[in-house]
């Protein structure tokens, strides 16, 4: 289960905001509401886009109203296909400072060239909770035979290294 992390408040309101990413360029908010409502009431949506061709970067940001239905969305839709392409969520991480240092980092080389970000996961999930999942791809989403994971604590990215 994907634990719910500390979360920015504002005022009296706690964000619980994460990350949709690896999505279909053509992807829509209202793409996204129709997918995520499922889990309960959605706060916002927020596809990130090119300021010139306002096209899609590829990820958004879901925001709902209740920790519960973000930790379902969370817990069942993670790797879930829409228009065709498995999404990829993890608790939005404000702090670079965490992101950037390294702390529970894992690199994964001689990856199968069948591993895909779900088959990843699912491995190593049972070291310990993962914020961060993903196998490196060129631009025909072919596996380039390396990935990443990004535990939450730095002892289950120990526990990782030395049972694998």
């Amino acid at each position: 289960m994907n634990s719910l992390p500390n979360q920015p408040t504002t005022g009296t309101m706690v964000l619980l905001l994460f990350y949709c990413g690896d999505l279909d360029p053509d992807i829509t908010e209202a793409n996204l509401y129709d997918k995520f409502s499922q889990a309960g009431p959605v706060a916002s949506i927020r596809v990130c886009r090119d300021v010139v061709t306002k096209r899609s970067l590829g990820y958004a940001y879901i925001n709902f109203q209740q920790a519960i239905d973000a930790e379902r969305a969370l817990d069942t839709m993670n790797y879930e296909l829409i228009k065709g392409r498995p999404m990829r969520l993890m608790w939005s991480q404000r702090d670079p400072s965490l992101r950037k240092s390294g702390v529970g980092n894992v690199f994964i080389k001689n990856l199968d060239k069948s591993i895909d970000n779900k088959s990843l996961y699912d491995t190593f999930s049972v070291f310990g909770n993962i914020l961060s999942c993903k196998v490196a791809t060129d631009e025909r989403n072919t596996s380039k035979g390396y990935g990443f994971v990004h535990f939450e604590t730095q002892e289950a990215a120990d526990q990782a290294i030395q049972k694998s």
